[in-house]
């Protein structure tokens, strides 16, 4: 009777100390999941303006020679001349509007920053003489995991042509446990989005990784399988119970 409840037991707490390896694998697709294809030779497109863009936004005068000068404002507009000095963050609204300070609302949804900055130039050459604007994209980021769990970051995209590789050199490069042939850039729409699948082992995926990143790209290197060092820690307090409740078992049998 006591070894029928011990091998019970046994079987018990083997099933309830297993666990799937790779539990921390993302981003899973099917053997037969066909990726998007990459066209490299496409990519020198430059990002235009779209809603939930922020922008940082700095206006000049004289054609930049200076700053537009605020200290001597002594209309009620002082408070929002400094604010175009300062580089103020301004959501692009859900319509494509911006609320820009003496302008109030303009429309630059679909506009390259260099078309939004004439467009700006413009609208404040009626105030102020030669205006220069400087606009920059403050929230243009991607999510990029280097195939080592708990080290995911959030790249900020600095310029409009940073690719794949200088952004996986921003994230520290590929990690000793991931593996570079199985790269993954996961874009577009996250209900239905576009996966491509990328082989940074060899020279010739040096073509693909010169992709151009856009807005909110999520950069998936794929961990390498279960390492002998893994499989150890895994199965280590299973062999523990199991020797101990071996043991029990031949102190019982003896008495």
């Amino acid at each position: 009777m006591i070894k029928k409840i011990i091998g019970f037991a046994v079987i018990i707490s083997f099933l309830a100390a297993c666990k799937p390896l790779n539990p921390s694998i993302m981003f899973k697709t099917p053997k037969d999941y066909e990726y998007a294809e990459l066209k490299v030779e496409n990519q020198e497109v430059e990002y235009k303006i779209a809603p939930n863009d922020i922008l940082s936004f700095r206006l000049f005068s004289n054609n930049g020679f200076r700053l537009v000068d605020i200290t001597n404002n002594s209309d009620g507009r002082t408070q929002q001349m400094r604010q175009l000095n300062e580089g103020i963050t301004y959501l692009v609204e859900h319509d494509g509007m911006v609320n820009l300070p003496i302008i109030n609302r303009i429309n630059l949804n679909g506009l390259t920053l260099r078309e939004a900055e004439f467009l700006l130039e413009e609208k404040y050459s009626e105030i102020y003489i030669d205006p220069f604007v400087m606009l920059n994209f403050t929230n243009r980021r991607v999510t990029i995991f280097p195939g080592n769990g708990g080290n995911g970051q959030v790249i900020t995209l600095q310029n409009n042509n940073v690719r794949l590789l200088e952004a996986l050199a921003l994230a520290g490069g590929i990690r000793e446990d991931g593996r570079a042939k199985r790269v993954k850039l996961i874009r577009g729409d996250l209900a239905n989005p576009e996966v491509y699948l990328i082989d940074l082992s060899t020279i010739e995926g040096l073509n693909k990784a010169d992709i151009i990143l856009q807005a909110n790209d999520i950069i998936y290197v794929e961990p390498i399988g279960v390492t002998t060092r893994q499989l150890l820690s895994e199965i280590s307090p299973i062999l523990g119970l199991l020797s101990s409740l071996v043991t029990l078992y031949i102190v019982l049998d003896r008495l």
